[in-house]
């Protein structure tokens, strides 16, 4: 069985956990179908697109993402190296703000002399990852967390701190106002989300995409 195989098997065993254990969350798995989540190995270039998403629209965000592309073309997957010998004038061209160019010329530095350790993620915990990828400028405890769960495929990342979880748990769980991270957690922990707070997550997530704003 492949790996992604092995992680499909495992997303349908927490579906019916996740609706067993909790019958709000059942219902979001019963109306929106199998979780999407793939985890992938772009890992540099899903940060320096975090990065440079930032703040933006997701339409402005994709504009200045092909323009910062179409510096290193007909390579779609410019290197570390090759960012770094990018003068930061030819990446504000872009659209990128100079602010921003500091924090992809430091992943891309800290990618280069081996500070950001890509190749052992796999053997690495979730705060260990969380402690080395916040040492860049510009990525924080949020960023790593969506990193873990769409890339990685971490199963149990609970992103407390997000406004779309805050806003779902809300909704979903009859709080009168925005939750708070303790209270996000004793939700998790009364449902029985663990070990697959992402895939609970996921759900919330999903929960959100028909109500108006």
């Amino acid at each position: 069985m492949s790996k992604l195989d092995s992680f499909v098997e495992e997303l349908t065993k927490a579906e019916r956990l996740l609706s067993r254990r909790d019958k709000q969350l059942g219902a979001f798995i019963k109306r929106y179908g199998s979780c999407r989540i793939r985890p992938h190995t772009r890992y540099f270039h899903t940060l320096v697109g975090s990065i440079i998403s930032q703040q933006l629209s997701t339409k402005a965000a994709d504009t200045i993402h092909k323009r910062f592309l179409a510096l290193y073309a007909p390579s779609k997957t410019p290197r570390p190296a090759q960012i770094l010998a990018t003068s930061t004038e030819d990446l504000r061209a872009t659209g990128i703000s100079f602010q921003k160019a500091s924090y992809i010329k430091d992943i891309a530095a800290k990618t280069e002399d081996g500070t950001l350790k890509f190749n052992r993620l796999s053997k690495m915990t979730d705060e260990e990852i969380i402690q080395m990828l916040t040492t860049v400028k510009g990525i924080g405890v949020w960023t790593v967390h969506m990193f873990l769960i769409f890339s990685l495929g971490r199963m149990d990342v609970l992103p407390v701190g997000d406004l779309g979880i805050r806003r779902g748990i809300q909704l979903a769980y009859g709080f009168d106002q925005l939750p708070t991270p303790e209270e996000i957690e004793r939700v998790a922990d009364e449902n029985g989300w663990r070990p697959y707070c992402s895939i609970a997550s996921w759900y919330l997530w999903r929960s959100l995409e028909n109500k108006a704003e």
